[in-house]
């Protein structure tokens, strides 16, 4: 292999290595700081426009502000949702309350989601009310005259929402208007409000429908280079993340977009908090920071005219809950929702992790286990790889039987390196062997094994998904470590020395495979092949089991089909030495066994 064949084949392994362990060592030795939890304070009721103020047109006006408001002590989750009306929320998936002052949905938890692995872990809460630790909620409402405020008290037609049983919610201001909100679940995680204004009075009014959702602090993810978490939106066809930190908006100010429908709001590694306006309707939307660690993203529509003695409503959507692909689909299909899979942070490679992950999904439907869909994934990539890796492997078998004569030439030409690279190039090209053979299926594996590591790292369908014996969780690291006995002594050691046994298999896998593999001439380079495989041995173990899985796998079929090859092509019985071996002329190549004469040195030139 020539110095550049061998530099590139460095490059590509280093480069898979800085894009796999960054990840690993950002997370862990550089994360961001952990919001001061005595700090923290409730935040006070995100407000509209203020009754009574002008109707701002969108795009020329900010939408509802974040009002910072007075701080207020902390309490438990039962004691803040004691202290006002509520309607039940009661789904297959969701259970919680809608707070009938301001009419807000600040009470919800997945029901088939849980925060840890056990079964005796709680469910997860993904809104919480105003007062309580981690508050979180959505809101929708009218900026306008007599329009109902914020902190507005509605009345509930019924006591409980179930996707069969719709609540109406009104309000009614001094002047006979009558404001509702009938709001719609259905058996997974999508609200639909129907915002509808009753014009009692003897004269017209302009109203504008608005929507947000707000949280305090940041949450425990974190924003990252391959995992966007924070305020997110998709806002004239355009996904809206960069920029949009929460540490962007501390920093930076608001941050303000005109659109025709779209959506908005606040996104997780698995959950998403989005509000969708009418899909047909021109909005200004915005994303803004309040002190007390606050964050919020709202939006205003334009102005509508109610006459007196009419009815006009409009429809908007809430949705809160996991970021299942499949469910996303369906709901930008059914209802429209411009680009809500765009939720999903794919990333770079979103067009082949989507595929990755379709297939995947239809595996584990098809088998019914996680572990067994990571294998036929691997064994379905390698059958795609096969014709190029058996030229691979044909031409490693080939180096294996050349490589006495490539030593001779180096060591005939080490003072003339232009003729060694000539001379090598003749041998390559006499012997169809080609020394790039071997990048190029490290090279297309790449881009897979990245998609694979993102469909593992966001899947929410993947989430604490089970293989087999130990390995309960494909998403998270193997537990399993010889390091305390396999977990007999009651230590923990720190994730990147804690081997499990599948980065321990992938290890020895990998360096089997290298013993299948031509020697390497340059002992520098032999030095890095002979240490990679214990090095990659620990870089992977703090990554996940699926992970892990594949790798391991992959390495199997590669010993495989090398075995097989090496078998087809094998080495002579009595390799020739370095000493008698063929050296090929530049015009010329000898098969006599006689060693080639070196090159003449010039002689000097006389005036």
């Amino acid at each position: 292999m020539t110095q550049d064949n061998r530099n590139m084949l460095v490059a590509i392994i280093l480069s898979a290595v800085v894009l796999l362990g960054w990840t690993f060592m950002s997370e862990r030795y550089f994360p961001a700081p952990e919001p001061d939890v005595a700090k923290v304070a409730a935040p006070a009721p995100a407000t509209a426009p203020a009754p009574g103020a002008a109707a701002p047109v969108p795009g020329t006006a900010a939408p509802a502000a974040v009002s910072a408001g007075a701080p207020a002590p902390i309490a438990d989750h039962a004691r803040v949702l004691a202290r006002s009306p509520r309607v039940a929320i009661d789904t297959p998936r969701l259970k919680g309350s809608i707070n009938l002052i301001g009419a807000r949905f600040d009470d919800l938890v997945l029901t088939t989601y849980r925060q840890e692995l056990a079964a005796s872990s709680p469910p997860i809460r993904l809104f919480s009310p105003s007062g309580a630790l981690d508050a979180y909620f959505s809101q929708f409402g009218w900026s306008g005259a007599g329009a109902p405020p914020a902190d507005a008290v509605w009345t509930a037609s019924v006591p409980r929402l179930t996707p069969e049983t719709p609540v109406t919610l009104s309000w009614t201001n001094p002047a006979g208007i009558t404001f509702e909100q009938v709001v719609a679940v259905d058996k997974d995680f999508l609200f639909t409000v129907r915002q509808r204004v009753r014009n009692a009075s003897a004269a017209p009014m302009v109203v504008q429908p608005w929507g947000l959702v707000s949280r305090l602090g940041e949450g425990k993810e974190k924003n990252a280079f391959n995992m966007h978490v924070g305020p997110l939106g998709v806002l004239g066809g355009v996904l809206k993340d960069s920029d949009l930190g929460f540490e962007d908006l501390r920093d930076d100010g608001p941050q303000s977009f005109t659109s025709t429908g779209g959506w908005l709001g606040m996104t997780e590694k698995y959950w998403l908090a989005a509000i969708v306006p009418d899909q047909k309707a021109n909005i200004a939307a915005r994303f803004a920071a309040a002190p007390g660690d606050q964050f919020q993203a709202d939006y205003l529509a334009g102005p509508v005219n109610v006459p007196a003695g009419k009815v006009s409503d409009v429809t908007v959507r809430l949705f809160a809950g996991a970021k299942e692909v499949k469910l996303l689909d369906r709901y930008m299909a059914d209802y429209g929702i411009t680009r809500l899979d765009k939720a999903v942070s794919w990333g770079w490679f979103e067009i082949i992790a989507q595929p990755i992950f379709k297939l995947l999904d239809w595996l584990f439907r098809f088998t019914g286990n996680f572990g067994l869909a990571i294998i036929g994934l691997t064994i379905i990539v390698r059958a795609l790889l096969f014709p190029i890796a058996n030229k691979q492997y044909e031409s490693m078998a080939k180096m294996r039987i050349v490589a006495p004569r490539m030593k001779a030439i180096q060591e005939r030409f080490k003072d003339d390196k232009l003729r060694a690279q000539q001379e090598m190039m003749t041998l390559y090209k006499t012997e169809k062997v080609n020394p790039l053979a071997g990048c190029l299926p490290l090279v297309l594996q790449i881009p897979i094994f990245y998609a694979l590591y993102k469909t593992l790292l966001i899947s929410t369908e993947m989430r604490h998904q089970p293989f087999a014996l130990w390995i309960k969780d494909l998403s998270a690291p193997d537990p399993l470590t010889p390091l305390n006995l396999f977990g007999l002594i009651p230590w923990q050691p720190p994730s990147f020395i804690a081997l499990g046994v599948l980065p321990i298999l992938l290890g020895v896998t990998m360096w089997l495979q290298q013993r299948m593999n031509p020697t390497p001439l340059d002992p520098v380079q032999k030095q890095v092949f002979a240490i990679m495989p214990w090095m990659f041995m620990f870089i992977m173990a703090p990554f996940a089991a699926g992970l892990q899985l594949y790798w391991t796998v992959n390495n199997l079929v590669s010993i495989g089909q090398q075995w097989y090859m090496l078998r087809k092509y094998p080495m002579p019985a009595t390799p020739p030495s370095a000493e008698t071996v063929t050296v090929a002329a530049t015009k010329t190549a000898t098969s006599t066994g006689a060693t080639a004469k070196p090159p003449r040195k010039p002689k000097p030139r006389t005036k």
